[in-house]
């Protein structure tokens, strides 16, 4: 009874799809990083400094070091894009499936 009830959890809550979900999320995650570090921050590193991670900004006695900080946000936006690009695409496919 209890398996039986746990198949139907899984069912009911698509806890496989989230697992699937959750894996190409991890993998989506580390090609930006690497498309992000290793394609995009050494095109605008001559921009900012020689190297782009330790890129400061001197307030006075305050350093900021904005260099790793803009490769994370460029990862945010990508990634960012993508899921909203991916979730579009869906809403549209479920709205069509249900006519």
């Amino acid at each position: 009874m209890l398996v039986k009830e746990f198949w139907e959890f899984l069912r009911e809550y698509k806890v496989f799809t989230l697992a699937i979900a959750f894996i190409m999320g991890g993998a989506s995650n580390a090609l930006v990083n690497s498309l992000v570090k290793d394609i995009i921050m050494p095109i605008v590193a001559p921009l900012m400094a020689d190297n782009w991670r330790e890129a400061t900004l001197n307030l006075g006695s305050v350093h900021m070091v904005y260099g790793a900080f803009l490769a994370e946000l460029l990862n945010f936006l990508i990634l960012a894009l993508i899921i909203f690009l991916v979730t579009k695409k869906l809403i549209k496919l479920e709205g069509e499936t249900k006519k």
